[in-house]
Parts: C-alpha cells; sequence; structure tokens
C-alpha cells in the first residue's frame, strides 16, 4: 500500500526515526527501539517503484542510518577523526544497504517475502559485523537494552542478537497495523501487543526466580582505578611512580582478599618492555609481584600489559610478527595473572580494534599498515590468539580451585567471543579496559553497560576494572552492586559468587546471527526464482 508524504513530512520521519533509534544509547532508554525503523518503512510506503524514487529512498536511508551512528557513537572522534567517519560509512551501506533490498523487493515481491527479507538481512548484517574482518558492532539493536536489563534476562538463551529480532519483528507489525487495511489492522495491533509484552513477561519471570547455588563459597575480588590520563600523565609520569600509585592501590584490598584486578595496558610501556619469555626479570611485572608476595600471598593480581613474545625461528613467525634487525617478535595486547607460579599466565587480546590495532584483510593492504592509529597504548598490527585463555587460583579458601577470565576492553561488545569464556570453564569474568581515550563522553558508559548485557548472557559475576572509569561489580542479572565514577582514582572491594554451569547462549553462540544469514541468502535466492518465473509468465 502506497501512502502519500511531502518532502517535509519525509524529513520529520527521517529525524524521528534517528532520535528513536538513538535514544537507548543516550541513556533514556532502548524501548523506543520498537517503534524507531516504523517512519523509515512510511517513507518507503510513500514511493513508487520507479529508480528516481528509489534513489530518493537511498537518501532517506543514508541519512538515517548516518545521522544514528553519528548521535549516538560520535566520541570516537577524539581518538580518531577518521574511525566515527569509517563507522558512518559501513553503517549506511551495511544497514542502509539491507533496507534497500527491503524497499526494492517490498515493490516486486509479496509482504512476507520483503518482511522476511528485512528482518533476516538485518540479522545478516550484524552477524557480519560480529564476525567480519572489519568488525565495530557497537549499535546491534539488542545492545539497545542495555539500560534496560529488566526487560531482556532472556539474553541467557538468545544473546543480543534476540534483542535485534525482537525490535524488528515488533517494528515490522506497528508498521502492518499502521498501512494495513480496516479487516486486518485490529489482528497486526494483537499482534504487536502480543509480540512486545510477551518477552518482558518471561524477562520478568526469569529475573524474579534467579538465584545463585546456595552454599556456594564467595571469592573476595579488589578491582583497581589508578585514573592515568592516557594523553598525558601515562607518558609523562615515570613508571616508578605510577607504580608506586598502582601499590598504593593494591594495599587497599583486604587482607583476605582473592583477586586483585588492575586495567587494561597498566604496565609494560616502551621504556618497560615485558617479554613473555623471561618476564619476571621485567621491573613492573616483579615489583607488582614482591609486591603482592608480601602482603597478599593468596591473592591472584589479574593485570593489563603490553607483552612482547620473540621467534627464535623467523620461519616461524605469526603473520603479524614484526622484525627490527635480527630480531622478529609479536607484541600484544594481553592479561596477566600474578600468583608466584614462575610459569607466566598470559592471555591475549583477540578481538582486536579495527583501524587501531589491526588491518583488515591485512595481506591485501599491508602497504597501509603505517596508518594504524595509536590508542589505547597499542599501535599497528598486534598479535592475537586463536582459542581463549582462562585463569586458575588455587588456595587455602578454594581448595579446589577457582577459573576466571580477563577480556580486555572490546572483547566486552562480542557477547559469543565473552561467552565462551564461560564454556571454557571461567567462574567469574574480570573486565579490564581503559576508555579515558572517549573523555568524558557517553563512549565510556555505553562500554560500560555492554558489560551488564554481557553478565545476563553468560550469568557470570562482571568485575570491571578501567582506568580512568567506569569500574565496578556487575551481577548475574545485569545489576551494578557497586561503580567507581569517572575520574576517580580508588578501589572496590566485593564478594562474588563463582559460577560453572555455562548458560545456553554461552554454549551455543550468535546462532540467531548464523540463522538470519542463511535465511537472507534463501530469501535473496527466492526472490530471483521468482522473477524469472513472473518474467516467463509462470507465476501470476
Amino acid at each position: 500500500m502506497r501512502i502519500t508524504l511531502k518532502r517535509y513530512q519525509r524529513l520529520l520521519l527521517a529525524l524521528l526515526s534517528i532520535v528513536l533509534l538513538s535514544l537507548g544509547w543516550l541513556r533514556v532508554s532502548g524501548l523506543t527501539l520498537f517503534v524507531a525503523l516504523v517512519p523509515l518503512l512510511l517513507i518507503s510506503a510513500s514511493y513508487d517503484s520507479s529508480r528516481r524514487h528509489w534513489w530518493a529512498m537511498a537518501g532517506w536511508t543514508s541519512l538515517v542510518m548516518g545521522g544514528w551512528c553519528v548521535a549516538t557513537c560520535w566520541w570516537i572522534y577524539y581518538a580518531a577523526a577518521v574511525g566515527i567517519v569509517a563507522a558512518t560509512i559501513v553503517q549506511i551501506l551495511l544497514f542502509g544497504g539491507v533496507l534497500m533490498i527491503y524497499h526494492h523487493f517490498s515493490k516486486r515481491a509479496r509482504p512476507i517475502h520483503a518482511y522476511t527479507t528485512l528482518i533476516a538481512g538485518w540479522l545478516w548484517a550484524e552477524h557480519l559485523y560480529l564476525h567480519g574482518e572489519i568488525s565495530f558492532p557497537w549499535l546491534v539493536l539488542g545492545n539497545g537494552f542495555a539500560g534496560d536489563v529488566w526487560a531482556v534476562q532472556w539474553y541467557e538463551l538468545t544473546g543480543a542478537l534476540g534483542g535485534s529480532l525482537w525490535v524488528l519483528i515488533v517494528n515490522v507489525l506497528l508498521f502492518e497495523a499502521l498501512v494495513g487495511g480496516k479487516p486486518r489492522r485490529r489482528g497486526y495491533v494483537v499482534a504487536s501487543l502480543v509480540a512486545l509484552v510477551l518477552p518482558i513477561v518471561a524477562s520478568l519471570i526469569i529475573g524474579a526466580t534467579y538465584a545463585e547455588p546456595e552454599g556456594a563459597p564467595k571469592a573476595k575480588v579488589t578491582v583497581v582505578q589508578p585514573n592515568f590520563d592516557p594523553y598525558t600523565e601515562k607518558y609523562t609520569t615515570p613508571t616508578a611512580r605510577q607504580l608506586a600509585i598502582l601499590t598504593s592501590l593494591i594495599g587497599t584490598a583486604p587482607s583476605d582478599v582473592d583477586f586483585i584486578v588492575l586495567p587494561e595496558t597498566v604496565i609494560g610501556d616502551s621504556g618497560d618492555a615485558i617479554w613473555e619469555d623471561r618476564h619476571l626479570a621485567s621491573g613492573s611485572v616483579a615489583q607488582l609481584e614482591r609486591y603482592r608476595a608480601q602482603r597478599f600471598p593468596e591473592a591472584q593480581i589479574v593485570v593489563g600489559a603490553m607483552t612482547y613474545h620473540r621467534y627464535p625461528d623467523p620461519a616461524k613467525a605469526s603473520p603479524t610478527a614484526r622484525r627490527s634487525g635480527s630480531l622478529c617478535y609479536d607484541r600484544y595486547n594481553a592479561a596477566l595473572a600474578l600468583d608466584g607460579d614462575s610459569t607466566l599466565k598470559v592471555s591475549h587480546k583477540s578481538r582486536l580494534v579495527v583501524g587501531v590495532e589491526k588491518m583488515p584483510y591485512m595481506n591485501l593492504l599491508k602497504p597501509l599498515e603505517k596508518l594504524i592509529v595509536d590508542m589505547g597504548g597499542t599501535t599497528g598490527q598486534l598479535g592475537t590468539d586463536k582459542y581463549r585463555r582462562t585463569f586458575y587460583l588455587r588456595n587455602s579458601r578454594f581448595p579446589y580451585g577457582v577459573s576466571v577470565a580477563a577480556p580486555i576492553c572490546y572483547e566486552s561488545v562480542y557477547g559469543d567471543h565473552f561467552g565462551a569464556f564461560a564454556t571454557d570453564g571461567a567462574e567469574i569474568m574480570m573486565v579490564i579496559t581503559n576508555d579515558g581515550w572517549w573523555h568524558d563522553t557517553e563512549g565510556y558508559r555505553q562500554h560500560f553497560s555492554y558489560s551488564r548485557l554481557r553478565a545476563i548472557e553468560s550469568r557470570r559475576w562482571v568485575c570491571r576494572a578501567a582506568n580512568t572509569g567506569i569500574s565496578g561489580f556487575i551481577s548475574p542479572t545485569g545489576e551494578v552492586v557497586q561503580r567507581l565514577g569517572w575520574d576517580k582514582r580508588g578501589s572496590l572491594t566485593q564478594s562474588v559468587t563463582p559460577l560453572r554451569e555455562p548458560t545456553f547462549y554461552a554454549k551455543a553462540g550468535d546462532y540467531i546471527g548464523r540463522l538470519g544469514t542463511y535465511l537472507f541468502i534463501l530469501s535473496l535466492l527466492y526472490y530471483v526464482s521468482y522473477r524469472i518465473r513472473r518474467r516467463n509468465h509462470l507465476v501470476n
């Protein structure tokens, strides 16, 4: 059904769509997402199948997708101006492309086919953004509920893509309720309400009935927030002074603490290189280990560091290895676990920030590697692990041991990657990050809120140590139990329960994205087949 709209009405609808899409990331509510795409679908319905109208619709779609990205992620500019430009372009091409395919199909195919293509195509685009070489899945629709965790407790079954599917279905049903004929309108209104309310009711029931195992032992965790300005203090303050600040903060932990967590890349700068084959020779690691052994002999320190791994045989070096004369080595953004073990316990960051820590399609773009920007204390192509590592601590309070994982910064945006730590045995999650590069903007707040979703998806306690904030503790239901805000130096301590059973989503990963990808491909193939048969007068 085609509706009539004037240009100024289309502009108002496009601006309304931008606002409704953005509010979930601007600390208002993600509930506006349920109607956020309806204005854009109305604009599509106001055009016919002509080429001129196709390009007009492409303009409105680009405005909405680009405006949504800029309104919510403009803060990337502080770290790298090119970053927000690149993110906006990809957002327009990827998700705008899906919307334009829907627009094309809506004029030439049955409505159910067009809607299926829209929903499946959007899920495919999100899955590609989560798992592709060029990856910035910040605006996955399901992430918009990070401030409304009471409504998405069922993410333990679906992950954030389940929230995206929910949003897309409700938008399509509401749109049909608006533009459909009177005989069907009531049915679509009822279907919209059912699709909206049932998941909320299920979430409230899950949240109200969730309980940690009775009598389970609790681990005492201290998170440290040193508040080193990454633009100035980190590189102008002598290493000895920074270590003195760190040890003084560590010293505020209770004597019976089990874990002390420090932020991403807080040690291991250029003047204090940490080589993984001789880490105890490093000044910062050796000093932290000595302090731990004296003050907290039964505790484990989890600390973010820049580390180096040398390759005695360059022929066996990884594709990301660097060369300096005869020296061949990899550089890592890593988490170290210090507990008196002579063998270095290290976990390397594996989900790297595109354009900051890695060059996508490296084999093709290797000549441009020097264009990679500097952020988070990391420059250039970093090395990665092909598998996830967890840390293990055994002491008098945990004679049978407890396993923890330390996802680093950007890794907390990826639900399947985060949850896989749980399937690998991690009982407590310790997110270490440095969000100071974005200044006092929505960036670090959004990043913190994503950990609330990850806690629900994996049903694990999240202990978050951020250099400049926000540090804190998040329960398995996504509740923020303690937090230390922006630009504050200090520490927090909390008793948390190690939990062993992985959730369905942690084991299955982003299966909704995979299913959406398969269905999108089938929808495209079906459309081609349908058009061929119609051209040959085999169908009406």
